[in-house]
């Protein structure tokens, strides 16, 4: 097995599940609700926060069956306040409840509520991009890569670049040479998963896999306790043998 594939393979194995997958999230068949509950959960992913803690927050959600946009309009600002604190969202509380009754409002005046309207609005990807973030200033860059990259290949105009956590891995893990994101998601969809696909695995999920890499482990320098370290080119513990 070529060492691109056995880190593939590896990377894959430890780290690669799709957000939404693993919030039980259905987005193949782009049915209206699952997009909705896919986008509410980008938002809480786009803050600065534990995974743990999102997961925790958006299964409140679910619990109190909050996930339409009626439905978080006609929670009001205290509800969403109550369900954000219930999954640890504590930091950011009331900033997000705010953020997400303008998105909300917005969202329904636009587009009666429903994201594949927006998305056939859309010209194309950069349009669809912009579109995304004009429903409310609570809605940046992050929250739109991290939303459309699980939507690539099943909305047409979701063709999101890599997060830089994601070119950080790849890099470190000797994927791509490139220089410009464009070029860098070229390399990683032709040159590496092409050739390296993993049974029962997307690039949707390596591409998950790739940024939970470069944001739990590269990012903060956690070589030590990597289980991709053997095949890094700036770890120190590159030289170690993994039980694979």
């Amino acid at each position: 097995m070529s060492q691109q594939k056995s880190s593939v393979r590896l990377l894959l194995k430890h780290l690669g599940n799709c957000f939404s997958k693993e919030l039980g999230i259905s987005l193949e068949k782009t049915k209206s609700q699952e997009i909705f509950k896919w986008f509410l959960a980008s938002i809480l992913f786009g803050a600065r926060i534990s995974e743990t803690i999102v997961v925790n927050t958006y299964k409140e959600f679910e619990r109190r069956k909050v996930l339409t946009p009626q439905k978080i309009l006609k929670t009001g600002w205290d509800g969403l306040v109550e369900i954000l604190d219930a999954g640890g969202y504590v930091r950011y509380d009331f900033k997000t409840a705010t953020k997400l009754l303008e998105i909300m409002k917005a969202l329904i005046g636009q587009y009666n509520g429903n994201l594949n309207l927006l998305h056939s609005f859309a010209k194309n990807s950069s349009d669809l991009e912009i579109k995304l973030r004009k429903l409310g200033k609570g809605i940046g860059e992050v929250t739109v890569n991290i939303f459309l990259r699980e939507l690539r290949g099943i909305w047409e105009k979701a063709k999101p670049l890599p997060q830089e956590l994601a070119i950080t891995a790849a890099r470190n893990l000797g994927l791509t040479h490139q220089r410009e994101p464009s070029k860098i998601l070229e390399d990683l969809e032709e040159e590496v998963w092409k050739k390296t696909k993993i049974p029962g695995k997307t690039f949707i999920d390596f591409e998950t896999s790739l940024v939970r890499l470069g944001k739990d482990y590269c990012r903060k320098k956690r070589c030590d306790v990597c289980k991709l370290s053997e095949w890094c080119r700036n770890s120190r513990y590159a030289s170690l043998t993994l039980d694979k």
